[in-house]
C-alpha cells in the first residue's frame, strides 16, 4: 500500500540539517532495523518468517514472531498454506503460533464458529466481527476481517460503514437486529433478556442462529483483547482487499 510519509515506511522523516549520505539517511545500521519489521508478510518453506505491519517499538520485541523452521509440522504446514492461497500470512498466524496449544485451539473454535454450515451468511458472520471488535477498538481485527466482508458481501464500502456506525449502513432489518444483539453480547452481556431474543425471533433467528451470533461476539471479544495487548497490526495487503480488483480471500481465518 502506498504511503507517503518517511515515518509510515518504517523509517523517519529527516530532521532539520541532518546531513544525508548517498541519497539515504546517515547511519544505516539504524535504518535497516527499522525496515526489518516492514518486510513482506510472507513464510518461506526454508522456514524464515517475515511479517508485516508488526510495531517494531517495545511491544513488537516483547512476543516476537518465531522462526517457522522451530514450529510443529502441523502448524507450519497451515501457515504456508494459508501464504500459498493468499499470497501472504496473516499476522495472527505468526503472533499466535508462538504458542503451539494455544494456536491449535484458538483456530480450532475459529474454524467451528466461522466455516460451518449455519442459518448466518459467511458475510453476516463477517459483519457480526467487525461491528464487534470496531467496539472494541480493535485495528486488526476491524482491517482485516473489513476485507474479508468486503469479498463476501461484493461491496467495496460496507465494511466501512458497518464498522463506524452499523445503524447508519444501508443494512435490511434483519441484519441491524443481529448486529444489536452482537454487540449487546460484546459490551453488555449481563443485560440480555427475553426481550432481546425475542426482538431476534421476530427477526427469523432462532435459538440456535442467536447462540451462534453470541459465540462469534464472545469469540472475536477474546481475539480483540489479544491482538491489541500483543500489538497485533493488519497486514498492509487486507486495506485494499475487496476495493480493487482482482482480489480473494484469505485462505483461512483473518
Amino acid at each position: 500500500m502506498r504511503r507517503e510519509s518517511a515515518a509510515s515506511k518504517g523509517g523517519r522523516a529527516d530532521k532539520p540539517g541532518k546531513e544525508r549520505k548517498g541519497g539515504k539517511e546517515g547511519e544505516e545500521g539504524k535504518e535497516g532495523r527499522k525496515s526489518k519489521g516492514r518486510s513482506a508478510g510472507k513464510a518461506s518453506p526454508d522456514g524464515s518468517s517475515k511479517h508485516q505491519g508488526e510495531r517494531t517499538g517495545r511491544d513488537g520485541e516483547r512476543y516476537p514472531v518465531p522462526d517457522l523452521a522451530g514450529l510443529p509440522e502441523d502448524i507450519r504446514e497451515r501457515i504456508l498454506a494459508v501464504q500459498e492461497k493468499s499470497g501472504f500470512v496473516p499476522n495472527v498466524f505468526l503472533k499466535l503460533a508462538r504458542r503451539p496449544a494455544e494456536f491449535r485451539a484458538f483456530f480450532a473454535y475459529h474454524d467451528a464458529l466461522m466455516l460451518k454450515d449455519s442459518v448466518l451468511s459467511k458475510a453476516q458472520r463477517e459483519m457480526i466481527v467487525v461491528a464487534t471488535s470496531a467496539l472494541n477498538q480493535c485495528l486488526y481485527c476491524v482491517v482485516a476481517h473489513g476485507a474479508i466482508l468486503r469479498i463476501y458481501q461484493k461491496d467495496a464500502l460496507i465494511a466501512d460503514q458497518v464498522a463506524t456506525n452499523y445503524r447508519k449502513a444501508p443494512l435490511p432489518p434483519r441484519e441491524r437486529a443481529m448486529l444489536d444483539f452482537a454487540c449487546k453480547v460484546a459490551v453488555s452481556s449481563a443485560t440480555i433478556d427475553d426481550e432481546d431474543h425475542r426482538i431476534l425471533a421476530g427477526h427469523g433467528f432462532d435459538a440456535e442462529a442467536a447462540w451462534d451470533i453470541a459465540a462469534i461476539a464472545s469469540f472475536f471479544a477474546l481475539s480483540n483483547r489479544m491482538a491489541n495487548f500483543s500489538a497485533m497490526m493488519p497486514n498492509e495487503e487486507f486495506y485494499l482487499l475487496g476495493r480493487v480488483k482482482p482480489s480473494k480471500a484469505p485462505g483461512g481465518p483473518a
